[in-house]
């Protein structure tokens, strides 16, 4: 997935901004609990960039993207690519000490 981030991510926006998409039950589970907006979600992924990649992922394959609300809020959304699903999402700020400072990269557990 590496080599077509670009495309990949290119395609996820389209589909997000034709309204081509949908959540997953847990997805608005999460979103409920985690009070975080469809527009948030839309948001972040609009303005976002794939960090992770899950190519092996249970139904299909899946990439986690960060981005942020108009607010500046950042949120990670694991979305599949065709079709597109919202899988989950999170603010990544509410797990101190699980992400770097910039919330691209784990930080090793140990």
């Amino acid at each position: 997935m590496k080599d077509n981030y670009r495309e990949i991510l290119e395609e996820i926006k389209s589909n997000v901004r034709d309204g081509k998409y949908r959540f997953t039950i847990h997805a608005l589970e999460r979103r409920i609990e985690r009070d975080i907006s469809k527009n948030e979600v839309e948001d972040s992924i609009l303005n976002g960039e794939i960090i992770e990649e899950y190519p092996q992922d249970k139904y299909l394959p899946s990439c986690l993207i960060l981005g942020y609300t108009r607010a500046k809020r950042p949120l990670h959304i694991q979305i599949t690519c065709n079709p597109v699903w919202v899988i989950t999402c999170y603010d990544p700020s509410e797990k101190p000490g699980e992400w770097s400072s910039d919330f691209k990269r784990r930080r090793a557990i140990k």
